[in-house]
């Protein structure tokens, strides 16, 4: 019997691949050719330097490896490669290294396909959370200002601001929703989700003090003192921050964006940011990625950016290849149905 082909779609390290091979190495023969693969500009790195090209022959060899591919990890999409995917001709099963497919998939037409895809979601849950924390502290306890005052050598007492009793306001209540409310939890603070189905069974809702539809949101938002967005891009997420929306927010807000750039209104956020309306944004995404140059965000004393990297940290593979293997192991035994994180393609997450 012939093996089943698997190749890896973007950089690994090399005991991480000796772990997806020794998962049935006598059914499943594992690509991954390392002269194929851009060096990293990071660990954890799924793309590589951008400016990287392979040869003629690499390409020819790398479209070889996916044409004969029935499993994959990931789906970087090489340049060269059209987006109506007609490389991936044995494909069956595109396990992604990211939780936020749902632009992708529907731009190049994956939702329309017989293809099984599973994610990455639950891996990015912590350090989103810790990041997301980070932030909401750095503005509760008024770090930049005791930088400053550090920096000038003064030393003067003053009066902090207290994070346990305020209300956080989670946008969805899926696994990066859980990660944060678990840690607001413990710092005593209550934790209110907004989701588009709060009837639907979460072995994790007890994280949560309140779970409530999306047509609760304008009545919830002036009472939180902190929202943090988590929700991927759909056409129902798409603006649901819209200028209404932050207009009823309560004054001196603190928001955090992990989930996507579109749920927001870019410009009105940036116009309650100036005038007080929110007391500061931190933001992983963006409207535009990167960020433009021009855009008045980056010079904003009431703002924190990050490159969209606030999911990245260096145990992010070695995650992923858990996921990886016991799906693999699913989808030999022919228990796709079992799999863990099936991407779902009417909704988009």
């Amino acid at each position: 019997m012939d093996k089943i082909q698997l190749m890896i779609c973007s950089p690994l390290e090399a005991e991480l691949v000796e772990r997806i091979r020794a998962v049935a190495p006598d059914r499943v023969e594992v690509s991954y050719e390392t002269d194929l693969y851009p060096p990293l500009r990071y660990a954890c790195d799924h793309k590589g330097v951008q400016t990287f090209k392979r040869s003629e022959a690499q390409t020819a060899r790398w479209r070889a490896n996916l044409e004969k591919a029935e499993i994959l990890l990931d789906c970087p999409i090489p340049k060269e490669m059209p987006g109506d995917l007609v490389h991936l001709k044995s494909a069956k099963w595109i396990q992604f290294t990211s939780s936020g497919i749902g632009e992708f998939v529907k731009r190049s037409g994956m939702d329309s396909s017989d293809l099984l895809l599973t994610t990455a979601r639950g891996v990015h849950s912590g350090p989103l959370a810790e990041w997301s924390f980070m932030a909401l502290l750095m503005y509760f306890k008024k770090f930049r200002f005791l930088e400053a005052e550090q920096k000038a050598h003064r030393w003067e007492r003053y009066c902090d601001e207290e994070v346990a009793g305020r209300t956080l306001l989670t946008i969805g209540a899926g696994d990066l929703a859980r990660g944060v409310a678990v840690v607001g939890r413990a710092l005593g603070m209550k934790i209110i989700a907004v989701t588009r189905s709060p009837e639907k069974p979460r072995e994790h809702a007890g994280v949560f003090d309140e779970i409530h539809g999306v047509s609760e949101l304008h009545r919830l938002l002036p009472q939180a003192d902190a929202i943090v967005c988590t929700v991927p891009h759909t056409h129902e997420t798409e603006n649901m921050l819209d200028r209404t929306a932050i207009s009823l927010m309560r004054p001196g807000v603190a928001f955090i964006n992990t989930g996507r750039g579109s749920t927001i209104d870019e410009v009105a956020m940036i116009e309650a940011l100036r005038n007080g309306k929110m007391g500061f944004a931190a933001i992983d995404v963006a409207q535009i990625e990167p960020l433009p140059n021009s855009s008045p965000l980056w010079d904003m004393p009431n703002v924190m950016i990050n490159p969209h990297s606030a999911s990245t940290v260096t145990t992010e593979n070695a995650k992923i290849t858990d996921i990886f293997c016991k799906n693999i192991a699913l989808y030999l035994r022919g228990e796709q149905s079992q799999m863990t994180n099936i991407f779902d393609k009417q909704l988009l997450y």
